[in-house]
Formats: C-alpha cells, structure tokens, sequence
C-alpha cells in the first residue's frame, strides 16, 4: 500500500483545477477519513468543501491517494503514511509541508467529524496538540537534531491520526458490532 508521489498527485490535482497541495491534499484527506467522512469518488468536492470540484477520474492519482490511505488507517499493522516530501528535500521545505499537512487535516477533520465527536481523553489532546502544530512554522537549521525534531513530530501526527480514526471510526464500528 504505497501513496502515489507528490509531483502524480500535483499534476491530477492541477488537471482539476485545485489550489492545493498535495501534502494539504492528503491532510485534508485524513482528516475526513479520520472524522468519519465518507471513503467516495468525489472526495475533493467534500474535503474542499466546495460541491463544484469535479470529482477525479477512476484509478487516476487522486483516486488511489483516496483508496491508499483509507486501507492504510484502517491496516491493524499501523502501516499508515504521511504524504510529506521526499527526506532529499530541506528540512525546512519538510516541516512546513507537515505544518500545512496538519491545517489541512484539521479543515477536513472538522468538516467530517458531526458535532461533538465522541473523542477519547488521549484523542482530544491529540487533537488539540495538532492544532499547535497547524499554527506553527518553521523555525529550523540544518542540523542533525532538527531532522531528529522533525521526524519525532511526523511519528506524532502519524499516531495521532490513527488514534483519531480509532475514535472516530473504529469505535463506534465497533460498539454498533456489538449491539
């Protein structure tokens, strides 16, 4: 299960006429499958929050960002990955992927999640600790211990995704199972 490249998903995005990037893409992505949006088509449309967005083709990049990463969060492995740039790229073009990566998540997570999402203590500070790193910026060298920062905060949101989704969705899934 491997997210197609960055410059794929740029390309499909520009055939559609989106503004975003590809790593707000896949964050705004999460966030909707995290908060419970509907895995369909046409998620551009419901992430954008904007109906006029054509949905993507079948089988084209977007679509198989949207059918990756919704089998990658519900994978019991937590074989869940960030859309970030390649580690080739400076480390300030990394952190401030993953900082609009984690405003994006947070638009696609709030249009999704319905009212009061039943969060877990640990959930709603995972949550609220996302929505600090939204905020932030780079402030970076180039050193080792920045890129040991910035990975230990890439595993962060990774985690927090999938404790998120586990609220969201397999919770809920599952007391449903039960009843």
């Amino acid at each position: 299960m491997t997210l197609p490249t960055p410059e794929a998903i740029d390309q499909a995005a520009r055939s559609l006429g989106l503004g975003a990037t590809p790593f707000e893409l896949h964050g705004g992505l999460c966030g909707w499958l995290a908060g419970g949006g509907e895995n369909v088509i046409a998620w551009p449309a419901r992430v954008l929050a904007d109906p006029a967005v054509a949905a993507p083709a079948p089988d084209s990049p977007l679509d198989e960002l949207r059918t990756t990463t919704a089998a990658q969060l519900e994978d019991r492995g937590f074989g869940f990955d960030l859309l970030l740039p390649e580690a080739a790229s400076g480390l300030e073009d990394r952190a401030q992927a993953l900082f609009e990566w984690c405003r994006a998540f947070l638009g696609g997570f709030g249009l999704a999640a319905v009212g009061e999402a039943a969060l877990s203590d640990d959930g709603a500070e995972a949550l609220a600790d996302l929505g600090k790193l939204a905020q932030a910026s780079p402030e970076l060298g180039e050193s080792e211990e920045d890129e040991d920062a910035l990975a230990e905060i890439e595993e962060f949101v990774r985690v927090a995704v999938l404790l998120l989704h586990g609220d969201c969705v397999l919770a809920p899934r599952h007391r449903k199972s039960l009843n």
